[in-house]
């Protein structure tokens, strides 16, 4: 893979959730102490022909923000919850999605 290639990849957010028209964007970032989360929200809106972006939201989006956010964050503790389970604990630590699929 060439280096644009890379940082296109690099350069992407590890995991989206989406509710209607608002979006989070979730972007790992790797650090010498491990990987570090940030999230950045977005709302899709529509004018004229083309769809357009914006990180302003009104009264009736800030209830799907709440949720998007609520959202965002249990995917980033879930992560984090996988990458320190230690395997001589167990499966009692093993997250909800992993003990499903047992």
């Amino acid at each position: 893979m060439n280096q644009s290639a890379t940082e296109a990849l690099q350069n992407r957010p590890v995991h989206k959730v989406r509710i209607g028209l608002v979006k989070a964007a979730i972007w790992a970032n790797s650090t010498r102490k491990g990987v570090l989360y940030n999230v950045t929200f977005e709302r899709r809106f529509h004018d004229g022909e083309a769809w357009r972006s914006t990180s302003s939201f009104g009264r009736d989006d800030l209830l799907k923000l709440a949720k998007v956010a609520d959202q965002a964050h249990s995917w980033i503790t879930e992560q984090l919850t996988v990458a320190t389970v230690k395997p001589e604990v167990g499966p009692a630590l093993k997250p909800v999605s992993a003990r499903r699929a047992a």
